[in-house]
């Protein structure tokens, strides 16, 4: 038998399914993964196991193209060019959102004070430190 055919490392597997190799450990250990042992006795996926979980459920739409949730509508109050990147000033309610984006992203959106614009924002963290 050919090692192709007796399916993936773990590593490979783990990788083809986008999972942790910790994590395709688990589903052996749960019964929801068969694995065989090579000659050297490491662990290999079979192509049908591979297939089997590759499969997923069509996801619904959310309607929109960003994930992010923090959207602040309002109004442009300022722009600063300068080189290659931009500072763009937007009123949002009682929010005043400064976001620092490309001169390029300037331009294509033809930013100007005065005009509506949504701040959306998306970050793991913010810190800001007085000192």
């Amino acid at each position: 038998m050919a090692v192709r055919d007796q399916g993936l490392l773990l590593g490979d597997a783990a990788r083809a399914l986008e999972v942790s190799s910790d994590t395709l450990r688990r589903w052996e250990r749960a019964g929801k993964l068969r694995t065989t042992r090579d000659s050297a006795n490491r662990r290999r996926v079979p192509p049908d196991e591979i297939e089997r979980l590759a499969r997923r459920p069509a996801r619904h739409s959310a309607g929109d193209t960003l994930s992010a949730r923090n959207r602040f509508p309002g109004v442009v109050r300022s722009v600063e060019v300068d080189g290659v990147m931009a500072l763009v000033e937007i009123e949002a309610g009682p929010h005043l959102v400064t976001a620092a984006v490309t001169r390029d992203a300037v331009e294509e959106l033809r930013l100007a004070p005065g005009m509506p614009a949504t701040a959306t924002v998306k970050a793991t963290s913010v810190m800001v430190e007085r000192g």
